[in-house]
Order: structure tokens, then sequence, then C-alpha cells
């Protein structure tokens, strides 16, 4: 009986992958063509998967199930904390965390093939340089992700204030609010546009301003475009005018660029103190010093060694 169950379950494997592999699934897509007639065009799913390259077909899904497990075995705040960094660098739409993770234990398999099946390990200190170099290379990706995300939101702060101008200047003159935003992120380029238009993609596909606006600030780690957005949602539930709200938050804004340049411009001289005292101040002791020195020693000289 057990040899009755194996046979048939083997035979109905077998006859599954035969249906798998050569079957045609159908996929009705409704078209809308020119004349406004709807149309159906069928595509075989099998012809589709066929059409692509035999590497995509073969190496995407081998891929695919180790970045799965990669991110299965990772701890969970670290993934969240990854994801987190690849949205603040804006690199979340093209590169996965999956992607991210595959990268990093492949670095990591490589820095240790590199030390265990070459001559580095024969190196001096090498059983301390090799699990270091392992690290440096596991970690290196998160590096150049935290990297990219903190110039990124360095970018949109100081964006902020020349945009909030523009915009302000836009609703006074008579557009809404949303036509201000539109024209100014179609005018110009840079990371603070292009959340702007996402955010206007958002309202356009249903999204209320309110939840469009709280969306862009969870896509960033700026505390004045938070102020900014906490503003705009309160003058909107409160029904305050928009154009008041918007002069009095790019003031607001102006100021604290302006404090944020005095506080850079203070720091300077205490910035200073390293490269002149370990730069400037021995070689500048050396030309001062140097021919007293070399006269004294001349002078002493025949006294010591008479």
């Amino acid at each position: 009986m057990t040899v009755i169950f194996a046979s048939a379950a083997v035979a109905a494997a077998f006859a599954l992958l035969v249906y798998t592999l050569f079957s045609r699934r159908k996929v009705a897509n409704v078209l809308q063509t020119a004349d406004g007639v709807s149309r159906v065009a069928v595509a075989d799913v099998r012809e589709l998967q066929l059409s692509q390259g035999a590497g995509r077909r073969l190496v995407g899904p081998a891929f695919s199930r180790f970045g799965e497990w990669a991110q299965r075995i990772s701890p969970q705040g670290r993934v969240e904390s990854l994801h987190r960094q690849l949205v603040l660098a804006g690199l979340a739409q093209r590169y996965p965390v999956e992607q991210i993770l595959i990268l990093k234990f492949v670095l990591g398999g490589a820095a240790t093939a590199a030390w265990l099946f070459t001559s580095l390990r024969t190196i001096p200190f090498a059983i301390l340089v090799g699990p270091l170099t392992v690290l440096i290379f596991f970690f290196l990706p998160e590096y150049f992700i935290l990297r990219t995300a903190r110039d990124r939101q360095l970018r949109i702060q100081r964006e902020l204030a020349d945009t909030l101008d523009q915009v302000t200047m836009s609703v006074e003159a008579g557009l809404g609010f949303e036509g201000a935003l539109e024209r100014v992120a179609q005018s110009g380029s840079g990371p603070f546009n292009d959340e702007l238009k996402r955010m206007l993609l958002e309202m356009q596909l249903g999204a209320s301003r309110s939840d469009a606006l709280r969306n862009l600030a969870d896509r960033t780690d700026v505390p004045d475009l938070k102020s900014f957005v906490f503003a705009i949602v309160q003058s909107e539930a409160y029904g305050l005018p928009i154009a008041q709200v918007l002069r009095v938050q790019a003031a607001e804004l102006r100021d604290k660029r302006r404090q944020r340049a005095e506080e850079r411009a203070f720091k300077i001289p205490v910035l200073l103190i390293m490269p002149l005292a370990f730069g400037i101040f021995p070689a500048l002791f050396i030309v001062l010093l140097g021919p007293a020195a070399i006269r004294i020693f001349r002078d002493l000289a025949p006294a010591i060694n008479p």
C-alpha cells in the first residue's frame, strides 16, 4: 500500500510538472483603443516567460529566495532601520531591502573567502585584521546608504526656505496651495522638489492634503519640514488663511537658516585650533627659532669640545 501511494504521488507530481511547463495560460487585458472601443488582448504567460533571458528566469528567483532568507535571519530592528535609511536616501523605490541584504552577505562572504583561502591569513595580526575586514565589507553598503541619506536630508533642509518663499509668493499672487506647489516643483530640481512631486501625485491619486503632507514629513528627517507640515495641517483644521501661515513659516525658516549660519561661523575658530597647533605653529617655530638655535649651537660647540 505504501508503494502504491508513493507511486501515485510521484505520478501526480510529474503530471503537475508537465502541465506547468507545457500549459498555455492566458491573461486577458482590456485595452481602450483610439475610437473608444474596448478590446480584449490575450497574452500567453508561458510565451512571456520564455521571452525573457535564461539568466533572468533562473538567477532572478534564486536571488529572490536568497533575499527572503537574508531578511528572515536578520534582526527585525536592523531591517526596519535599513528600510528607513533607504527611504531617507530616496532609494527605496530602486533598491529594495532584500537587494541590500544580498549585497551585504555577498561582500561579507567574499571578504571571508579572501581571508581564508588566500595568503592574507599569513600576514601579522591576521587573526585581528581578518574579522575586522569582514565586518567592514559587511557594513559597507549601510555606510554608503547612511551617508547618502544624511546628505539628502541636508540638501532638503537647505532648499526648504527658498522653496517656501516661492510657494508664499505664488499663493499671494493668486494661485492655490496645490497650484503653487506644482509650479515650484516643476520649475526646480533637487530632492525636495522630488518629494513635492510625489506628494502631488499622492493627492492626484485620491489622498487628502493632510495625509499627503504627513507622508511627506514621514519620508524625511528634517525638523523644520515637520514643523511646516504641522502648521499647514493645523491651519487647514482650524480654517486659518493659508497665505498668512506660509508667510509666518517662511520668515521663521529664514531666521533659523541665519541662526545656523551664525552658529557654523562661531565654530570656525574652534575648528582651526587643531590645524594651527599641529600644522602651522610647528613650521612657524622652526622658521623663527631655527636660525637662533643653530647660532647658539655654534657658539656653544667650542666650549663643549675644546
